[in-house]
């Protein structure tokens, strides 16, 4: 209890100074009276691109699920994502909302390995996703960065993942005098998981497609309300420049990514000379997007706590 509360009060503090940081460095002001202009039109249009985003990652959850040896109806698939997706932006970070996502899984009839693998392992093919598909589009954008960018950060992090893919996949098979570590023997079952997945090209591949589909999906997202803030930025802009706000807003540092985030767009827009304001505005409504296509999820927990209300004692709980 202590250490849950700890971490609460970390990510609490954290998300606080990321916010008092904006609030120095940031016309907040400047920031609202442009997100006030957005065009309600392109608002609606980054909520349904959000819509198409809960399906393209139920999909990419299946595909992994099969890979496993196991399935969820896609129905059912939709419902567990979206709740994890409520309790990600209620609870600190995204690892809340995994947490709940293997929960239910394991509800639902899988086993608890293949519960808890099968969203880890997504988290490992999304975010080596990412890195890739930045690192193939950002040389298509040297010419609009300004000094400073750190080119090289996205290739070495792609070659790092996938040695650290192949390193996963491995753990099971090292040496006995390895294999003693508690932490290796803990990732046996992960490692058979990984090779099934990654090790696997009529799997890997796939997986990795759909992958890509859901990062091009978000940075359509941001580019629809760009367009509605009137921001002068490309497509390929936000190709090379959202993904990495993504991974920061996923990690596990602040309360559902406010605060980072923000900053982390101000840093990734501000090398095509997008201002702060405008960045901060596009951050703090791409957050709201994010919210408002939870709260299905939060409606999803309500009534499967209410069926299993409703289930005979003998029933099964979930």
């Amino acid at each position: 209890m202590i250490k849950r509360w700890a971490s609460w009060a970390v990510k609490i503090a954290l998300t606080g100074g990321a916010l008092w940081y904006l609030q120095e460095k940031v016309d907040l002001g400047a920031a609202w009276d442009v997100g006030k202009s957005i065009s309600p039109l392109m608002f609606l249009a980054a909520f349904l691109l959000q819509v198409i985003q809960v399906l393209i990652c139920a999909g990419r959850w299946r595909l992994v699920l099969r890979a496993l040896g196991a399935d969820l109806p896609f129905r059912q698939a939709c419902e567990i994502l979206c709740i994890g997706n409520f309790f990600g932006q209620v609870l600190p970070g995204a690892v809340g909302g995994d947490a709940v996502r293997m929960w239910k899984t394991h509800r639902a009839g899988l086993s608890l390995a293949t519960s808890v693998n099968s969203v880890a392992l997504e988290r490992v093919a999304t975010v080596f996703g990412l890195l890739f598909l930045v690192a193939a589009t950002q040389p298509l954008l040297l010419d609009r960065l300004q000094e400073g960018f750190p080119v090289w950060i996205f290739p070495g992090l792609t070659a790092a993942g996938l040695a650290g893919i192949v390193l996963l996949g491995l753990l099971d098979r090292m040496p006995r005098s390895l294999r003693r570590w508690r932490v290796v023997q803990a990732f046996s079952q992960l490692a058979s998981d990984s090779r099934r997945l990654f090790f696997r090209p009529s799997k890997a591949l796939p997986t990795l497609v759909v992958v890509i589909l859901g990062h091009i999906n978000l940075a359509l997202v941001v580019y629809v309300l760009a367009i509605g803030l009137d921001i002068d930025v490309t497509v390929l802009d936000c190709l090379v420049l959202v993904p990495p706000v993504i991974l920061v807003a996923t990690l596990p540092i602040s309360m559902a990514g406010w605060g980072p985030r923000e900053m982390a767009m101000i840093t990734a827009f501000g090398f095509i000379g997008v201002s702060k304001e405008h960045a901060t505005a596009l951050s703090v409504l791409f957050g709201a997007v994010s919210v408002l296509i939870s709260l299905p999820g939060g409606v999803f927990w309500l009534l499967t706590k209410r069926q299993a209300a409703d289930l005979p004692a003998e029933g099964i709980e979930i």
